[in-house]
């Protein structure tokens, strides 16, 4: 998702995504732990997607 569609949600949501994105990354170490090879770019694409929405949720929404 852009940082466009995440600034338009409110907090519930994104706490709610958050937590989503967290499950995820811990199924994909779970998954590459355990001998099966997940995408790589997942990876990132899931780090970058936290950060979109930590980065939100700490300030962005409440400064402007």
């Amino acid at each position: 998702m852009k940082f466009e569609d995440y600034k338009k949600k409110t907090d519930v949501e994104l706490k709610s995504e958050l937590e989503k994105l967290l499950k995820e990354r811990f199924e994909l170490r779970m998954q590459r732990g355990s001998g099966l090879n997940p995408k790589p770019h997942l990876f990132r694409v899931n780090k970058v997607s936290i950060a979109r929405v930590k980065t939100i949720l700490n300030g962005i929404k409440k400064n402007g």
